[in-house]
């Protein structure tokens, strides 16, 4: 065979690695000499399994309370399926896992579970909020300096780590057992959803709790960058007009005892 350029050859290598020993796999074996320790085959496939190994470690990491209630082989079983519909495409891993969630929610294997598509999808937010950047919460003091003309019109922004889910199952109670080495819960899944928030505190854990339907129609709403005024509006919805703002006062201190908040805009 005619010898192939460095660059060639490491891309039909990778090409081969990448595909789970599929690609190539007679031009990759002929390039191989055999010795006494294995056949060409055999040389080659030690680093197609080390390539599949090393990636199961990586999605092993990101989703240990998923890797829990499957057990190890049905767990590894996933990650081959996974890698094979969802091969990695950037040069840091930490992107692998990605799309689990919505595999898990589409898979003819998994879809009748739904619980284990909101169990990666929480688990993976967890993740994304850990990488979040820096940013120093709002201090009651600072909230409290502000003009009571003001109020009306300012917008409230929240901290880079902050995650809003909606979950049916309890993959929160299932993540919080796996953490604890305590017996899990069995899979749960409710007709209607609960409104959950997820954040990194000061000290750099994360943490989430549920919210009751007034707590997160006022937060979707400060997501969304609306006034403290529309908010007060809006929770018009849930308690009587004129202690509106009072509610909306206190969900206000709540998150910035939590560290949701970062700054404020009044200049809208």
């Amino acid at each position: 065979m005619k010898a192939l350029p460095l660059a060639g050859l490491q891309q039909l290598f990778q090409g081969h690695v990448q595909s789970g020993g599929v690609a190539d796999a007679p031009m990759m074996q002929a390039l191989v000499t055999a010795n006494e320790r294995g056949s060409a085959a055999d040389r080659v496939a030690v680093y197609v399994e080390a390539y599949r190994l090393r990636l199961t470690e990586a999605l092993s990491t990101d989703y240990p309370a998923l890797r829990a209630v499957l057990g190890v082989p049905e767990f590894e079983r996933l990650c081959s399926a996974y890698i094979a519909a969802h091969p990695s495409t950037t040069p840091s891993i930490r992107w692998l896992g990605r799309h689990m969630h919505t595999y898990l929610a589409s898979a003819p294997d998994y879809a009748a579970r739904p619980v284990l598509a909101e169990l990666a999808l929480f688990e993976w937010k967890q993740g994304e909020t850990f990488d979040s950047p820096d940013a120093a919460p709002l201090s009651i003091e600072q909230v409290a300096a502000i003009p009571p003309v003001a109020w009306p019109g300012m917008h409230l922004l929240l901290h880079p780590s902050v995650r809003r889910l909606a979950l049916r199952g309890n993959a929160p109670a299932i993540v919080v057992a796996v953490n604890a080495k305590r017996k899990r819960p069995a899979l749960r899944q409710s007709a209607l959803p609960t409104a959950w928030l997820m954040w990194r505190d000061a000290a750099l854990d994360i943490r989430w709790r549920s919210m009751n339907a007034d707590e997160a129609a006022a937060f979707d709403a400060v997501a969304g960058n609306r006034s403290f005024a529309e908010l007060c509006e809006l929770l018009c919805d849930f308690t009587e007009p004129e202690q509106a703002p009072m509610q909306a006062a206190g969900l206000l201190k709540r998150w910035i005892i939590d560290g949701l908040i970062t700054d404020f805009d009044l200049s809208a």
